[in-house]
């Protein structure tokens, strides 16, 4: 089979292999049938025709950064992509191909750079651009330059009947669709992604507002009514995190970071920040200053450690302010922990989305990240998690597959339409259910 050897369940070297480069510790019992690391797409293509041989399924691992840990399935064959490493870059159409496996912060946001280029790859540097992409991408500047799967522009891709295939707007355009979105539901392995670069913007600086808890509700008022207003070069976060450095307990964060040509526009683009009402209250304030992708990377890798159990959930939220503050309280006042912390992501004004699998989306976007290190506290966690989201059911509008379990609470994800449309394609494409297709 092309020199592919599964590594079958009991053999030595199975129970590593079956976990390799998972995420989130908080790891399933779930046992797949073998495990095939791929090398090339050669691998890829008969690993694929020997499940077909041998009955499995397929699961496919590019990254390994999925909450419900996606690629762990009970009797499938995991085909782990991780030894795919390309990148290569085309100066005359600024378009990059990379592996799934490439992580786009650590990765293929340097490689870009030093061409003067610019991908919207995943906040956490170490999250590989497979399941990203495959699941919509909400990469950096979301709301002014949309969503990272809209930067797609052809995938290479093993077919459920074991055929290497290009997939774009012109051929195979149903395959070049679902990749835009389903996430663990395309019914393909992709081996390569075809990305449109954007230019690396020349100035980046940063605006962070830093409040307590008793704040939180005029402060997220206010920013819930004017977050629509603001330049579409600025990235809009506000969050409840724990630093011991700046106080005792949870402390609610404004950040805003432009991505521009220069210091003036930076100034002007994060101006309305200054007109915080509760500003003569904040704990600091740092106020349009420059900063780099780097250093921006940095935080988000503190933010998100390594070998941590996890439980994370999310929402996208619509309403008035009046409804949609106080259903957020209990996720943003009461973190259970000191490393957990809550996001509150503008998408305002909310831009159309193309043709493509991804279809459901709000003005606002909330999650919540758990992280632990002892199993003992599994089902405090949890349980927390749960409760922050029941507040918001009566503002949400769906979700977020990328941040989500389905198992624990599943909620739509694309479009009555969209989903039906899915359907048809996986009809087509793989009638036999080859591929495990969502863990719900």
């Amino acid at each position: 089979m092309g020199g592919v050897v599964p590594l079958e369940r009991g053999a030595a070297g199975f129970e590593e292999a079956r976990v390799r480069r998972v995420f989130n510790r908080r790891l399933p019992e779930r046992q797949p049938a073998a495990v095939v690391r791929a090398e090339t797409e050669a691998d890829v293509v008969a690993a694929v025709r020997l499940a077909r041989e041998r009955g499995w399924q397929v699961a496919v691992r590019s990254g390994g950064h999925s909450w419900a840990q996606w690629s762990v399935r009970d009797d499938a064959l995991v085909i782990d992509l991780g030894g795919l490493q390309e990148i290569s870059y085309d100066e005359t159409t600024g378009i990059v191909a990379a592996s799934p496996a490439v992580r786009g912060g650590a990765d293929l946001a340097p490689y870009l750079s030093e061409r003067g280029r610019f991908f919207l790859g995943g906040h956490c540097p170490t999250v590989g651009i497979g399941g990203f992409l495959l699941q919509g991408g909400q990469g950096w500047n979301a709301r002014g330059w949309g969503w990272a799967a809209e930067y797609v522009v052809a995938v290479d891709v093993v077919t459920a009947d074991g055929e290497l295939v290009r997939a774009d707007a012109t051929q195979n355009s149903d395959l070049f669709w679902a990749a835009r979105g389903a996430g663990p539901g395309f019914p393909g392995v992709v081996t390569r992604f075809h990305l449109q670069t954007r230019p690396l913007p020349r100035h980046f600086a940063h605006t962070v507002q830093a409040f307590g808890l008793d704040d939180f509700d005029e402060v997220m008022t206010w920013l819930h009514d004017t977050h629509a207003s603001v330049a579409d070069t600025v990235e809009i976060v506000a969050l409840t995190k724990t630093d011991p450095l700046v106080a005792p307990g949870p402390i609610l964060l404004v950040t805003a970071l432009a991505m521009v040509d220069d210091e003036h526009e930076a100034d002007q683009a994060l101006a309305p920040f200054r007109k915080n009402p509760a500003l003569d209250r904040a704990i600091f304030v740092i106020d349009a200053e420059p900063t780099t992708p780097e250093a921006e990377r940095a935080r988000q890798l503190q933010d998100n450690p390594e070998g941590h159990r996890w439980a994370v959930d999310n929402a996208w939220l619509s309403g008035i302010a009046a409804e949609v503050v106080p259903a957020m309280r209990r996720a943003y006042t009461t973190l259970p922990n000191e490393k957990a912390f809550t996001i509150w992501f503008s998408m305002a004004p909310l831009r159309e989305l193309p043709d493509m699998a991804f279809s459901v989306q709000s003005e606002i976007y909330l999650a919540a990240y758990v992280p632990w290190e002892d199993a003992d506290d599994d089902e405090h966690h949890q349980a927390w998690l749960a409760g922050a989201m029941a507040d918001l059911e009566p503002v949400t509008v769906g979700q977020y597959v990328g941040d989500s379990d389905l198992r624990r609470r599943p909620h739509r994800f694309l479009s009555e339409e969209a989903w039906e449309r899915l359907g048809r394609v996986y009809a087509d494409r793989d009638p036999d259910r080859l591929f495990v297709g969502y863990l719900t």
